[in-house]
């Protein structure tokens, strides 16, 4: 059998329909990777090698993946049947089994896809490193004593190790693309509703959170989105439709793009490490040389210090709301010890905050929506006219583990946000960012680049990222700890 180890999805798929390997082949070796890696990484918590083999044998449907072994998110995507645990130790222990399955996992299962088990997250996708409490830290391939990011870090761990070429990953304030920042990955945060979250879910998070996946090229994931990303009866809204396939942005021209490149500091309660900075530089020349018109450019609402407080306003509110859910469907109360104290204080603080404040915190995002929306808006419409934004992923390299508490869990919160200064904004615009691995520091850790196109513009992302790709190849880089 051909070696299928650093094939993308879209590779493997290939071999499947042209008989060189079977479904039950490519599956076996990833069930072998995963049993052989990961005891290194601790990416994945919980496999469903059975139930993947019965699937195999019962026959896959002909989807453009046939056969393509992933690993699916521990939150989120539910299969009716089985456990989903959220990071939790309570639905870790209670065993309890999700009713209904989500039309993402519906719509993996129907490109062919085939899920071998579930990754590593921190506790309700709350903070950006992958260290709960119910479960040992998920660990960086390239290097273990590294965060993989958070909150989809045992995914991107996974698909950076070489275990399967795709995983599931969701975003509510970065949670793909710091993932895919830290572990050399693609990671693209779709636009507001393009994939559904229903039937259980109708927004969660005022809306920031999206689906999507990480992998290690473009073209998977230009894929998978095409797949995946659809409306579905009574979605609360959707995102507008393409033009054609995202696959067929692959290879496609670039054009002269307006680009701006970040040049505001983001102030003294953010990181801006220097490598970050020459990530984005380094992209800048590479974009002007694929014909881009490169200028310094920043929306002028980005880092106002008004937005992470009603930005955390609606996580609480929702935090708290899930956490009720889940004591209903349990039957019983969830006690604050067995909760990290992070979503205990944000239980607390949604249970006191009155309906005033939740949607006054929205109407007050809802204004910055449009002040942060003009850099990218057409001149005719009061706008600056810029196709694209490029800053860093995230202000730092992979931490290590450890760091985000390492001064106490009342200091862990401040910790938090000072990584991220770039990404939870474009959760709440709804906007289209993908993360990019540009960029390498001298001792071999990626530092992940952020481009942000308008609203419902994934396809000048990937035609893009996909230029970048080819002018600054990584797919021969393989991590430390790999298959």
């Amino acid at each position: 059998m051909t070696d299928p180890t650093w094939l993308d999805a879209t590779a493997q798929a290939e071999l499947v329909r042209s008989g060189q390997v079977s479904p039950a082949e490519l599956v076996e070796a990833a069930i072998e990777r995963v049993q052989r890696v990961d005891p290194q990484l601790d990416a994945v918590v919980r496999d469903r090698f059975d139930a993947a083999r019965a699937e195999v044998a019962a026959g896959l449907p002909d989807g453009p993946f046939r056969g393509v072994p992933m690993l699916l998110k521990d939150m989120g995507c539910h299969v009716a049947g089985e456990t989903t645990h959220y990071g939790t130790s309570f639905l870790r222990d209670a065993g309890w089994r999700w009713p209904t399955g989500s039309y993402l996992a519906q719509h993996f299962r129907s490109a062919g896809l085939v899920p071998i088990g579930r990754t590593n997250v921190p506790e309700f996708g709350t903070t950006v490193t992958t260290e709960p409490a119910a479960h040992r830290p998920a660990r960086n391939p390239h290097d273990p004593g590294r965060s993989t990011g958070g909150s989809s870090g045992g995914s991107a761990a996974a698909v950076a190790a070489g275990l399967v070429p795709v995983a599931h990953a969701s975003d509510g304030g970065g949670s793909i693309r710091i993932p895919a920042s830290e572990c050399g990955l693609v990671g693209l945060k779709p636009t507001r509703a393009r994939v559904s979250q229903g039937p259980d879910i109708g927004e969660s998070w005022a809306g920031a959170t999206i689906d999507g996946v990480v992998t290690r090229s473009v073209r998977d994931t230009a894929a998978v989105l095409d797949v995946i990303g659809r409306p579905m009866p009574g979605d609360p809204y959707i995102a507008p439709p393409f033009a054609r396939p995202l696959v067929e942005e692959v290879d496609a021209p670039v054009g002269r793009l307006r680009v701006g490149l970040l040049d505001v500091d983001p102030g003294e309660a953010y990181l801006d490490h220097p490598q970050c900075r020459v990530a984005v530089e380094h992209a800048g020349r590479l974009l002007e040389e694929l014909g881009c018109s490169v200028e310094p450019g920043t929306p002028e609402a980005m880092f106002d210090p008004l937005f992470p407080r009603f930005f955390n306003a609606t996580i609480a509110a929702d935090t708290s709301l899930t956490i009720s859910a889940f004591e209903r469907v349990l039957g019983r109360r969830v006690r604050d010890d067995e909760l990290e104290p992070r979503n205990a204080a944000y239980r607390a603080a949604g249970r006191t905050m009155t309906a005033e404040d939740y949607l006054g915190a929205r109407f007050m995002l809802g204004g910055w929506v449009r002040r942060m929306a003009s850099f990218w808006a057409p001149a005719d419409d009061g706008g600056r006219g810029f196709d694209l934004l490029v800053t860093p992923t995230v202000g730092a390299p992979p931490p290590e583990l450890g760091w985000f508490t390492a001064d106490g869990e009342r200091h862990e919160g401040r910790r938090i946000s000072s990584f991220i200064p770039y990404t939870a904004q474009f959760n709440v615009t709804g906007q289209p960012a993908v993360s990019l691995p540009l960029h390498w520091t001298d001792d071999g850790l990626p530092v992940g680049v952020q481009l942000v196109a308008a609203y419902g513009r994934e396809d000048v992302l990937v035609r893009v990222a996909a230029a970048l790709e080819q002018a600054a190849p990584w797919a021969h880089r393989r991590p430390a700890v790999s298959a």
